[in-house]
């Protein structure tokens, strides 16, 4: 089974994530099918925090992958911020 989540990157104290397509057996930072998009929670600019490639999110979704609790949040409110734009 595919799970969509994130990867946890950056140094201490500032995180960023990397959003991933992952077999529900590997470990949190391992290695990964396919990066889907970048979170950067403490970026300056609000708009850059989410970069995600909504294609490939659709495609992986399409093919049964579940995402994680933070990550349906995450998509939820992407989706929410173009849907206002």
């Amino acid at each position: 089974m595919v799970r969509i989540r994130l990867k946890r990157t950056g140094r201490c104290n500032k995180p960023s994530f990397r959003l991933t397509a992952v077999d529900i057996r590997r470990s949190r930072d391992g290695k990964v099918l396919e990066e889907l998009g970048a979170y950067i929670p403490a970026h300056r600019i609000p708009e850059e925090r989410c970069r995600l490639k909504m294609d490939r999110i659709d495609y992986w979704l399409s093919v049964g992958a579940q995402p994680t609790d933070t990550v349906r949040q995450l998509l939820k409110k992407v989706a929410q911020a173009s849907a206002e734009a």
